[in-house]
């Protein structure tokens, strides 16, 4: 666990190298670019030991899942479950409302971004997490799991298709700005091959919208925390 030469920091992210790992990363390093923070240091988890599943973990996270966040800053107060996270990012951190909508000012904004936040984190999350497991994980083949799995997966796609067809981001006006909507289902996407597809060609919009989000430098830096390999030296 890193730790700063002036102390703890004051966020704690137990993490993993997971697309719900790297929403909370990549946006956390977003907002440092965007506001100079928050600090945050990470306790990376190895899932593949069932790290997650030990008990001083589950007094942090009931569910035994990453990323779970604490914030040193407010007594300790612990949150699980990826977008909570995000949510919880934004209400302290986002302080000029970049990668939010105001809830008042901007009520269908606000709205629209959490649809499409409970939309990734109801549908394509778990949709090509089972894909992934039914094509990778399991001893035997059962072809209508992977194929039932695969071809939903290609159907939310699809939606996000029709939504990012003539737009840059999936909420606010006209062709919308990146908010934590984005972050909440690009970890996902962007995994699509070998799983889902081996290319996002059938889906240009979401291929545009992927690669713009890639090129975010605040999104390259998250996308290595933990860094490639950290559990090999364990």
């Amino acid at each position: 666990m890193a730790t700063s030469a002036s102390g703890p920091k004051r966020l704690l992210v137990y993490t993993g190298r997971t697309p719900n790992g790297f929403k909370v990363s990549t946006f956390l390093e977003e907002l440092k670019l965007a506001y100079g923070g928050p600090d945050y240091e990470t306790h990376p988890i190895d899932i593949s030991t069932n790290e997650q599943k030990e008990p001083w973990f589950i007094e942090l996270n009931p569910n035994g899942r990453i990323p779970t966040l604490t914030d040193r800053g407010r007594n300790n107060f612990s949150v699980f479950e990826s977008a909570a996270i995000l949510l919880y990012l934004v209400k302290y951190f986002d302080t000029e409302q970049r990668f939010t909508f105001d809830q008042e000012k901007e009520a269908d904004d606000y709205s629209e971004m959490l649809q499409w936040i409970f939309f990734a984190h109801g549908g394509v999350g778990p949709m090509q997490g089972q894909a992934g497991h039914f094509t990778f994980a399991t001893k035997e083949d059962i072809p209508y799991a992977r194929l039932r799995y695969v071809n939903e997966t290609k159907r939310l796609y699809s939606v996000l298709e029709i939504r990012l067809k003539d737009r840059d981001y999936l909420a606010g006006p006209g062709r919308g700005k990146v908010s934590i909507a984005d972050f909440n289902v690009f970890p996902w996407v962007r995994l699509h091959s070998p799983t889902i597809a081996p290319t996002l060609d059938e889906w240009p919009g979401v291929k545009a919208w992927v690669e713009r989000l890639r090129s975010r430098p605040g999104v390259q830096v998250g996308l290595n925390v933990p860094p490639e390999g950290w559990n090999e030296k364990k």
